[in-house]
């Protein structure tokens, strides 16, 4: 399969779209300086090939009442693909687990929470990761406040 290469106008259609997914066509088209039906084929062939993965919405953890951060390092009792398989089917199905990576060092994964408070958090890592027996030992880091935070890739 050949390499899909990306041209300066997919590259501006793709900083249009991280700065505003609800960019209609004709908008979109209007910021490239091209017409709407050729920026409608690219951003259908930038679906298709998987550079646009979905459409979401960013909302405010804290105004939802989960403004509070935590990343969780996590270590496994042992490391094998089983063990590594069967934590990251658990992991998934996992609500408040934001985000999860796979990650070198002296931990195995590195866990994003979004939850309301400390004592949220607690019972989570006591009722919730507590019960994951692949777990070895868990680090928990609180953030105290937020610099920057962005889903946008830098292009």
């Amino acid at each position: 399969m050949s390499e899909i290469v990306l041209d300066s106008v997919d590259i501006q259609i793709l900083r249009a779209l991280q700065e505003n997914a609800r960019l209609t066509t004709k908008e979109l088209a209007a910021r490239v300086n091209l017409s709407t039906t050729p920026v409608f084929e690219r951003l259908k062939r930038l679906e298709k090939n998987g550079f646009i993965k979905k459409y979401v919405a960013v909302l405010d953890a804290g105004k939802l009442g989960r403004g509070f951060t935590v990343f969780c390092s996590v270590k496994l009792k042992q490391m094998s693909r089983t063990v590594a398989r069967d934590f990251i089917s658990v992991i998934k199905d996992i609500p408040q687990v934001a985000e999860c990576y796979n990650i070198s060092g002296e931990y195995d994964y590195l866990l994003k929470i979004q939850a309301p408070d400390m004592t949220y958090y607690n019972e989570f890592i006591i009722n919730v990761l507590g019960n994951i027996d692949a777990i070895g030992s868990i680090l928990s880091s609180f953030v105290m406040a937020e610099i920057k935070n962005t889903h946008a890739l830098y292009l």
